[in-house]
């Protein structure tokens, strides 16, 4: 069974085939000569958690700050709640939380409350103060005396207060030890479970996927290479592994390639193809992500010497946006 199938934590949205309440095609942003985003396509339907994963520099930040409109796209399209996301009115509707918290630091969350609730038509003060108790922030500290975890708890908090229909979190888990990133992450889930409310939150961890999304969206090199839930992830890729051969002259042989991936009509990719400890190790792919049912019949098929085995998540997120070894001769 695989991690991600084994875990409680992982559900599925309540609102599997609710309409997108953000919807990106073909989002191009280039800096001069450097292309940060090309040709970026996600879809993020209302009520889900939606998990936005990548390396550092595979242009989750950009396509955060194209959403809020801090920068503007070179081409592409971007719809919030079904229109063109073009003035304010509908990023009202979003709560934002940033990368880095920079408030004033001589400002309370009392006074800062005070501060943002005149940006938002929708404030709704006791909201706001429900969550701060809620999170535990004393309300008459100044913020530069607060951890970085009580700045991001504090952040949130702002970006609730309003009742948002869609909240965007970039990266906000950077720089907070592990517990934080956990009661952070459990909080926003609950938030969302509560209130039915639509989270786009972007990470490079893969545990963060795990504890909190419904479905991902995985982008690299400015691109979307994967968009699913987390269970059909799971099921996209596998190991295979045989031990080599003996040549008879002391020298190993590796095994041949099972004849099953030769086969165009299976729809498989092989991605990784190397010798670790005595044995061959092929790392394949579903080109349509039907793993499960692919895999299920490939392993009646196959020889007794290689043995199938599942990838836990954060191995399969690794092989997907690594670059492919040279495969070997076969």
């Amino acid at each position: 069974m695989s991690d991600a199938e084994s875990s409680p934590l992982i559900v599925e949205p309540s609102t599997p085939n609710a309409a997108p309440i953000l919807e990106i095609r073909g989002l191009v942003k280039r800096y001069g000569k450097v292309e940060a985003l090309s040709g970026l396509d996600l879809s993020v339907r209302r009520g889900e958690v939606y998990g936005f994963l990548g390396r550092n520099g595979a242009g989750k930040s950009t396509t955060i700050r194209s959403i809020m409109g801090i920068t503007k796209p070179t081409t592409g399209s971007i719809e919030l709640f079904g229109q063109s996301a073009t003035g304010t009115a509908a990023r009202q509707q979003i709560g934002y939380v940033a990368q880095e918290q920079n408030f004033y630091g001589w400002m309370t969350p009392a006074s800062l409350g005070r501060f943002v609730r005149g940006f938002y038509p929708s404030w709704d003060d006791t909201t706001y103060q429900d969550l701060i108790r809620d999170l535990e922030l004393p309300t008459d500290r100044k913020v530069r005396t607060f951890s970085g975890g009580m700045k991001v708890k504090l952040a949130l908090a702002l970006a609730l207060a309003h009742h948002p229909e869609l909240l965007v979190l970039d990266e906000p888990t950077a720089g907070l030890d592990p517990v934080a990133r956990h009661e952070f992450l459990e909080m926003v889930r609950d938030q969302a479970e509560r209130s039915g409310r639509t989270t786009f939150f972007s990470t490079h961890l893969i545990d963060e996927i795990e504890l909190a999304a419904h479905r991902v969206g995985i982008v690299d090199g400015g691109r979307t290479l994967y968009e699913g839930t987390v269970r059909e992830l799971a099921s996209r890729m596998w190991s295979l592994r045989c031990r080599q051969l003996d040549a008879g002259d002391g020298q190993p042989l590796p095994p041949p390639l099972p004849a099953f991936l030769n086969d165009p009509n299976r729809g498989l990719r092989l991605l990784q193809d190397h010798i670790r400890d005595g044995e061959r190790q092929l790392i394949v792919e579903t080109a349509d992500g039907g793993g499960g049912e692919v895999k299920l019949e490939l392993e009646l098929e196959s020889r007794d010497d290689w043995l199938f085995e599942e990838l836990p998540l954060e191995k399969i997120f690794i092989e997907m946006v690594r670059k492919p070894l040279r495969q070997r001769n076969t």
